[in-house]
């Protein structure tokens, strides 16, 4: 007996695709993936984000998107929670190609991926400079940057301010978790 193979979906096979769906999917790299949904922890931090993003980049030549678009990197099509772009976008544009800053929220069902395999496409993408990792359970980030060669992470928390020198802004933790409470075991 021999097992069937399927051939991987291409990217633009994956365009095609998703257009015609009624909910948004990802691909990474062979097939599609089902975009898991979010809590009202998640919701207020991405709410938060993108109003200290678009606060912040106003007037500047860098601008910010949430995960209304879609992103292409290292063969994949993500939409990640909040991203910043510095090159013009076309006004009917689905998928950006070159973002500068990612930031994803975490979750229990998605920080695997968040970790792991996105960090990996972000770092091999060479326009991606800084990828941010938002904690929905506490006041904290972890932040990969682009230094040379190297892809370094560092752990932010409490009232750590982002440092973002590529887009020429500085983003405080605590605006981007305003009147976000969290319980005593860490949860919101």
């Amino acid at each position: 007996m021999s097992a069937t193979q399927r051939k991987p979906m291409t990217v633009a096979e994956f365009l095609d695709w998703e257009e015609q769906q009624e909910l948004r999917w990802e691909f990474d790299g062979f097939e599609p993936v089902a975009m898991a949904g979010g809590t009202e922890q998640s919701a207020a931090i991405q709410r938060n984000l993108n109003g200290q993003l678009y606060a912040r980049l106003r007037g500047k030549p860098c601008r910010p998107y949430g995960s209304e678009l879609k992103i292409f990197v290292a063969g994949s099509i993500r939409y990640p929670d909040a991203f910043v772009v510095c090159s013009p976008v076309a006004p009917k544009a689905t998928v950006v190609a070159e973002p500068v800053v990612v930031f994803e929220i975490l979750s229990p069902s998605t920080a695997f991926i968040d970790r792991g395999v996105k960090n990996e496409e972000y770092r091999d993408t060479p326009s991606i400079v800084r990828y941010v990792m938002l904690e929905q359970d506490r006041q904290a980030a972890t932040v990969f940057t682009r230094v040379g060669d190297d892809w370094v992470g560092h752990i932010r928390s409490g009232d750590a301010v982002l440092n973002m020198p590529e887009i020429g802004i500085d983003l405080p933790l605590a605006d981007i978790y305003e009147d976000i409470t969290f319980d005593e075991t860490g949860m919101g």
